[in-house]
C-alpha cells in the first residue's frame, strides 16, 4: 500500500491522501427488532392465481407458434393446466405510403406494409411461485421480434363487508 501511495501523487498531482473508508450502522432499536421477530415467526403464504393470460405479437407466425409450442411444454413439465392456446386468423396490417423522393414528385408513392401477428395462450390454477418461475423462464428464452404480454388473474379472499348479511336496527 505504501508504495501505491507513493507511485499515485507522481501520476495524478491533484489526487490527495487516500484513505479506507468503513461504513457505520447504527443498532436498530428494540421495537424494530419485535416487529422483524414477529414477521419471521409468522408463514409467508403463497398468492394464487386462477389465470395466467399471455399474449405474442411478432412479424413471422412461424415463430409464434414455435415460441408457443414451446411455452406449453415448458408448462407440462411444471404440472402447470394449460388452457386454450389460439391465433387469430388474419394479421393486423399497418400501412404507410410515402413519396418516393423528398422534394417534388407528388404523384411518385411507395407503399410499405407491416404485418403483426398474435397468439394467445391461457394458463390455470398456478402459485405465486409457480408463476414467477415460470414467468422468468419464458421471459428469458424469448426470441427476436417477439412481444410478450402477461396479465394475471389472482384469487383473493372475499371482504368481509360483503360476507357478512346487513343486520337490521330496531
Amino acid at each position: 500500500m505504501q508504495s501505491v501511495r507513493k507511485i499515485l501523487p507522481s501520476l495524478y498531482p491533484n489526487l490527495r491522501n487516500i484513505r479506507q473508508c468503513s461504513s457505520f450502522h447504527a443498532a436498530p432499536s428494540a421495537e424494530h427488532q419485535n416487529k422483524e421477530i414477529a414477521q419471521a415467526n409468522e408463514p409467508e403464504l403463497d398468492k394464487l392465481f386462477s389465470k395466467l393470460e399471455i399474449e405474442l405479437r411478432g412479424a413471422d407466425p412461424a415463430v409464434l407458434k414455435s415460441y408457443s409450442w414451446f411455452a406449453t411444454t415448458a408448462a407440462e413439465n411444471l404440472n402447470i393446466e394449460v388452457g386454450k392456446c389460439w391465433a387469430e386468423n388474419k394479421p393486423y396490417f399497418d400501412r404507410l405510403i410515402l413519396l418516393r423522393s423528398v422534394h417534388i414528385f407528388k404523384k411518385h408513392r411507395v407503399q410499405y406494409e407491416m404485418r403483426t401477428y398474435f397468439r394467445y395462450m391461457n394458463f390455470h390454477k398456478l402459485t405465486g411461485s409457480t408463476l414467477d418461475t415460470f414467468l422468468e423462464y419464458i421471459e428469458r428464452n424469448i426470441p427476436e421480434g417477439v412481444a410478450l404480454k402477461a396479465t394475471k388473474v389472482e384469487v383473493q379472499a372475499m371482504p368481509e363487508h360483503l360476507t357478512k348479511p346487513p343486520t337490521l336496527k330496531e
